[in-house]
């Protein structure tokens, strides 16, 4: 659902789509053999039917729930020149080819396909299909009627980690996650890293899943965690399992992909949100427009794309006050989440993994795959 290994600078606001990096480039003999078959049909339309195939039912919040309310402003945005429609709780790999197969026959023009293990199926079908457009959310391998997207969640997850640190008196933390590829790492490090800017003895007890939407191992999880001392949770995974644990228990949690106030009116210490409402409208209005490219997105904060707020009745006015103004440092490019000071950065075994007064470029924050000073917690293996 939610692994990306997409690439490309940080985007000024002019410059949110940009050509992919040159670790892509072993799709370019693909690219140019379908290029040339594609040019002759690339015409404004007057309507265009827009298809989504989702990983998880379509719930009233988290992962799910924001793609389908980019779908819902899709139709509010674009009015009778559009038609939508959905296909939910679609497993990764065959089932999700076979859906997406049956989107484009049954006059689909453009597919979303926002779960990383739809990445290779998109791309069989595109390959067949090339009167269609698709949109490979948190995928990294395009074509030219294959466009990628993703979000900078691991800015979201740092100012997480500031707030878990100010409202964790032990400083101890809990983290839920789905499976160990960059697009989660990211995000456990970059909250480790938030909770170690304000306390740098912080600790984060991880637990993997190997699942993305699993509500009952969900919760098992947090309970998990909660008995081992963690005073906030954190997850990155489909349900929300985990806020309701901790409303339960007394315990807070940082709300992931939307609010979950509604369910954890409580525990909510805010919601890291990921804001899909600008990006497909646009996408889709490409197409009308006949200016549909394969193009890809990665948009953090200063794009829109993520965002920290909906703040829990625990989170103190300070709290808050700080929490937006290093949102806002996040948007100016002041504050980075994978810069280094002085000492450098070491991983949880010890090792250094950004230099002294460094920071990482994109490639290697999309490439990670280390686990930060104060995770407890391993890395897989095979």
């Amino acid at each position: 659902m939610l692994q990306n290994l997409a690439a490309g600078a940080r985007p000024a606001s002019s410059a949110l789509l940009r050509p992919r990096v040159s670790r892509r480039a072993f799709m370019a003999g693909a690219a140019g053999l379908l290029a040339g078959a594609r040019a002759a049909w690339a015409a404004p339309r007057e309507t265009v039917k827009a298809g989504w195939v989702h990983v998880t039912p379509v719930t009233d919040a988290g992962w799910t729930h924001q793609h389908d309310q980019g779908r819902k402003a899709v139709e509010a945005s674009l009015g009778a020149r559009v038609s939508t429609r959905f296909v939910e709780n679609v497993p990764e790999g065959a089932d999700a080819e076979r859906v997406i197969r049956d989107l484009v026959a049954d006059g689909c023009d453009i597919v979303f396909t926002p779960s990383f293990g739809y990445m290779e199926p998109t791309l069989r079908v595109a390959a067949d299909s090339p009167r269609a457009e698709f949109e490979s959310i948190t995928g990294y391998k395009r074509a030219p009627n294959v466009a990628t997207a993703n979000a900078r969640y691991y800015e979201g997850r740092y100012l997480a980690g500031i707030a878990a640190a100010r409202a964790a008196k032990s400083g101890v933390a809990g983290y839920v996650a789905g499976f160990p590829i960059p697009e989660v790492l990211q995000g456990v490090n970059a909250f480790a890293r938030g909770m170690r800017s304000v306390n740098p003895d912080a600790q984060v007890r991880l637990v993997w899943l190997n699942a993305w939407f699993d509500p009952p191992r969900e919760r098992e999880a947090a309970m998990t965690l909660m008995n081992q001392g963690a005073e906030v949770l954190a997850f990155h995974t489909a349900s929300n399992a985990v806020m309701v644990a901790a409303q339960e228990r007394g315990r807070l949690a940082v709300a992931y992909h939307s609010d979950m106030r509604r369910v954890a009116p409580q525990a909510q210490l805010l919601a890291g949100t990921h804001e899909w409402g600008a990006h497909q409208p646009r996408r889709v209005k490409a197409l009308l427009d006949g200016a549909w490219t394969s193009t890809d997105t990665w948009g953090g904060v200063r794009e829109g794309m993520v965002r920290v707020g909906d703040f829990g009745p625990r989170m103190t006015a300070p709290w808050q006050a700080e929490i937006e103004a290093r949102q806002r440092d996040i948007a100016s490019g002041r504050v980075q989440p994978f810069h280094a000071g002085a000492s450098g950065a070491r991983d949880n075994q010890g090792r250094i993994v950004i230099a002294a007064d460094k920071a990482l470029s994109d490639e290697q924050i999309l490439g990670m795959n280390w686990l930060a000073e104060g995770v407890q917690g391993t890395l897989p293996k095979g």
